[in-house]
């Protein structure tokens, strides 16, 4: 039986995963030395490329031959998964560490653990991996490798560790240069002691190639030519092409299927195989219905494995068709049918998000982990040729003997000392509260928060605004608690258009002492299209198209145009942390706008009375 060790890079977001990988790849040959590769090679889809981001899981496989130890000289082949480092894409960290025997966890040595290091650590101790602990970044000025050393034993301790996985190997780096040490302030090699270190910690997968097929589906992949691509793990026994197998869904359901093709990863490229034994990732085509998480066994002995289950969602977001004038102007698809056909796939190719159909048509409700997973659906339906509204982001609550509980976060937030006080001011009125307080030297702080979800909705903006952009935040769900009550989201009014036509310069420049404008001269507008933010906590209607009277008295200066303020153009995740209940957000191909939920004035005025007599 060949060699096999299968491992997943897990970290926290922008602790260098997918840049690790690419220096692995590199020093095992999967690539000439005269190829032209992509800097982050694993980041294929253009949104994780522009973000900078992982936001789905990949793998990949090198082969590594060992100069010491058990397996000297035998050539091993290594799948790694490259996994996503931001917490609203869980459920896809989730289904890897079920296809892998051992982690690769990456930790900053500057940032140390953080909120997402803490998830996926949980989950991988969880189901009994081994790991390895890669220190990187330590060539940076404010690297503290020693001291975050000491706070990954004391992350392994807190969540239950047992004795063999605290004993695990470490490693600092440089994944950039593609350099590593196992010694701090030792010589720094090339990553053979990584290698090394997952040939000899990573146990070899139990399986058993001769026992009935068990094979896992992590992911269901499209695709033009094949039909669908399911990718997993077997478990036991050997899947072969051509086999006869039985698919194996969730609520029992029994379906016979084919294996047309067989495919297993060499570097970044699918090969095709005629087999693949116990351990070995896979990539099937034929299993026409499987679902993610569920299994495939064997035809004649079917025994299937146990459904994967992902962690329930803590936030939703209304779909619904656009009904504004601009309508179908750029969008390919922009009925309730397309709209319905294409959440739904999203929902079977993705476990973190589910959906659900409303009593209107028009409108369809999506639930998952956080306004970032919701922002990347979002702008990849934007792209696709969709034309829709989404609603504010709403959390899910539920009753616990027989009190109202609503979602919780545990935030940890670096600032400079100076936004100190401003930042715990800022997350008290949210209903913050703070549970523990680290001065790591060098001017910063280091806090940590619990907070209802709803308290950190819309708070991401101001917080680079109170830190002058030099402030990180992130947040993990941290469970239920009891309703924290009322929470102020937004402290400002809107202003809102009364009529449709271009904006005109005029109106511009009366208009900028009011408040922060969206749009320019010339930008189209219609009734009920929030045009700006009002300084004010109430609603302003104005006419934005308004043009100066004309006269034919003549005065110097009175065109003069010179102070028009840029308009502030907003970013669909600063877009989406703004609007209020009352508000949607259009999505367009080619433009986004902010509106009322209700373009008709007479409609928002009844709309706002029956919100405060529910109230």
């Amino acid at each position: 039986m060949p060699q096999i060790r299968n491992v997943a890079i897990v970290a926290h977001v922008d602790h260098g995963k997918t840049t690790l990988v690419d220096s692995l790849l590199w020093q095992s040959g999967t690539f000439r030395d005269n190829q032209d590769i992509a800097e982050r090679v694993m980041d294929s889809m253009d949104l994780e490329r522009e973000k900078g981001i992982t936001i789905m899981a990949k793998n990949t496989a090198v082969r590594y031959t060992p100069d010491a130890g058990a397996l000297a000289g035998e050539e091993v082949k290594i799948n790694i998964v490259d996994t996503p480092g931001h917490a609203d894409f869980g459920g896809e960290v989730e289904r890897t560490l079920r296809m892998v025997d051992g982690i690769m966890l990456l930790v900053d040595a500057a940032e140390g653990p953080l909120p997402q290091t803490r998830f996926v650590l949980s989950k991988a101790l969880a189901l009994g991996l081994e790991p390895i602990v890669v220190i990187n970044k330590i060539d940076r000025q404010d690297a503290r490798p020693e001291e975050v050393l000491n706070e990954v034993y004391d992350l392994f301790i807190d969540l239950d560790a047992d004795e063999h996985q605290i004993e695990f190997p470490v490693i600092y780096a440089v994944a950039r240069d593609g350099q590593c040490t196992t010694e701090l302030g030792g010589e720094m090699t090339d990553l053979r002691p990584i290698f090394d270190a997952i040939v000899d910690t990573i146990p070899a997968p139990k399986g058993d190639p001769d026992a009935p097929l068990q094979v896992l589906v992590t992911d269901v992949k499209p695709d033009n030519f094949l039909g669908p691509i399911a990718i997993g793990r077997v478990v036991n026994g050997t899947l072969k092409v051509k086999q006869r197998v039985l698919l194996c869904g969730r609520e029992g359901a029994r379906k016979p299927a084919q294996v047309t093709q067989l495919f297993v990863s060499e570097g970044l490229a699918r090969v095709e195989a005629e087999s693949a034994p116990a351990g070995e990732i896979i990539l099937a085509a034929g299993l026409q219905g499987i679902g993610l998480g569920e299994s495939v066994a064997d035809a004649d002995d079917p025994k299937p494995l146990a459904a994967l289950s992902i962690d329930e969602p803590t936030l939703s977001m209304e779909f619904r068709i656009n009904d504004s004038p601009f309508v179908g102007r750029d969008g390919k698809y922009v009925t309730s049918r397309n709209l319905r056909d294409r959440l739904m796939k999203e929902g079977e190719a993705n476990l973190a998000l589910r959906i659900e159909e409303t009593d209107s048509a028009e409108k369809f409700l999506v639930f998952g982990r956080g306004e970032l997973q919701m922002a990347i659906l979002i702008e990849q339906m934007r792209r696709e040729g969709y034309e829709f509204a989404v609603g504010m982001p709403q959390v899910i609550t539920k009753e616990v003997n027989g009190k109202l509980h609503e979602p919780y976060e545990r935030a940890t937030i670096d600032v400079a000392e100076e936004f100190m006080g401003v930042v715990i001011e800022t997350l008290g009125t949210r209903k913050g509260m703070m549970v523990e307080m680290k001065n790591n030297g060098g001017g910063r702080v280091r806090l940590t928060f619990e907070i209802p979800a709803r308290g950190l909705i819309g708070y991401r903006t101001e917080f680079l605004t109170d830190t002058k952009g030099t402030g990180l935040l992130t947040h993990i769900f941290d469970g239920y608690r009891p309703w924290a009550g009322p929470i102020t989201h937004r402290a400002t009014g809107a202003i809102v258009a009364d009529r449709q036509g271009k904006v005109t310069p005029y109106t511009v420049v009366n208009l900028q002492e009011r408040g922060q404008l969206f749009v320019g001269p010339q930008d189209e507008v219609y009734n009920g299209m929030v045009v700006g933010e009002n300084a004010r906590d109430e609603d302003m209607e104005v006419n934005a198209t308004k043009e100066k009277k004309l006269t034919n008295m003549r005065a110097s200066g009175s065109d003069n145009f010179e102070k028009l303020n840029p308009p502030k153009r907003m970013s669909l995740e600063e877009a989406i942390e703004f609007i209020r209940e009352d508000e949607l957000i259009e999505i367009t191909p080619n433009a986004m706008r902010i509106r009322k939920r209700h373009l008709d004035p007479h409609e928002r005025k009844r709309a706002a009375m029956a919100r405060k007599q529910e109230a």
